[in-house]
């Protein structure tokens, strides 16, 4: 891991911990093992600290993407109206678990609830990565899966709301008590069946 790499990670560390306001450049130094000056050489301040955080939870997402096989929006409702319950609650559990217990997105999670009320500009790009993104995707998704008669004709955005905000409310519950996993999967899984028998045309 490079210099530059550690003091992202290590400012993670203390910003999920402390608070963006509550901790300093000397602070992130200390982590790091290096002097106060030598973080200038690679950031301008924090506030470029905080970005390059935003950026690696972004590609932190697409890796995930990747490994368990997300399609694509042009593919996914396709990919989605074939998964099986069994699939569906599969998929929710290691998209669930991404965010609960990968080292790097569940501190970017602690952060971001943190500094929602705190940081207006961050709050932005939180908001943006876990509500409108979000939804904006489920809901293209659900769109197509109506289209196809996959899912029940209703408003896909209302659709959209409907399956995120339990494993948004999940995730706030039970971030920073990963020891909980199985207690969160076991509701999750309720919830994803629960979804599946009111919408699905299956």
């Amino acid at each position: 891991m490079t210099t530059k790499e550690r003091i992202v990670e290590e400012a993670l560390t203390l910003f999920s911990v402390k608070g963006y306001k509550g901790t300093s450049v000397k602070d992130i130094a200390g982590a790091v093992g290096i002097k106060d000056s030598s973080i200038y050489k690679h950031f301008t301040g924090k506030q470029e600290i905080l970005d390059a955080i935003v950026r690696q939870m972004g590609i932190c997402m697409e890796r995930l993407s990747v490994s368990i096989g997300l399609p694509d929006e042009q593919e996914a409702a396709k990919y989605y109206g074939e998964l099986s319950l069994q699939q569906l609650q599969e998929l929710s559990r290691k998209v669930f678990l991404f965010y609960l217990q990968d080292e790097f997105a569940s501190r970017f999670w602690r952060l971001a609830i943190m500094e929602q009320f705190r940081n207006a500009e961050f709050y932005e790009k939180y908001r943006r990565i876990f509500m409108e993104e979000s939804i904006a995707y489920l809901t293209g998704i659900f769109t197509e899966m109506i289209r196809q008669k996959s899912f029940r004709e209703t408003d896909p955005e209302v659709l959209a709301m409907n399956f995120y905000a339990p494993i948004f409310f999940l995730l706030s519950k039970y971030s920073g008590r990963p020891e909980k996993g199985q207690e969160a999967l076991e509701i999750l899984d309720k919830q994803v069946a629960e979804f599946h028998r009111c919408y699905s045309q299956q």
